[in-house]
């Protein structure tokens, strides 16, 4: 059994007992997370679609902690006039664990 949901103009496929990192929610760590917004829930052959959203249904978790994830860097760089400035980027995640998915 899966379900999408969409979190913070995402999607993700979630299962139960899996771990995702979602964008930064204003959920501390330990606290429970639910998702309201099931777009999909696959389950036992069977698919069931929302329009957009799937009524009465919700995915909740534990929010187990806050992470940055991989950095990016980029480059500004302009030819002849002795410019070039380099950053980089660091975004926090939200680390969840999925306990229930529930129609």
């Amino acid at each position: 059994m899966y379900a999408v949901i969409r979190a913070g103009g995402k999607q993700y496929r979630v299962e139960e007992n899996a771990v995702i990192d979602i964008d930064k929610i204003s959920v501390g760590a330990g606290e429970v997370f639910t998702n309201d917004e099931v777009l999909l829930i696959s389950r036992d052959g069977g698919v069931t679609i929302g329009k957009p959203c799937i009524e009465n249904a919700k995915v909740t978790g534990i929010v187990l902690d806050r992470v940055k994830g991989k950095k990016i860097e980029g480059l500004k760089f302009k030819p002849k006039k002795n410019y070039l400035k380099r950053y980089g980027h660091r975004q926090w995640f939200s680390r969840v664990r999925i306990d229930r998915i529930e129609v």
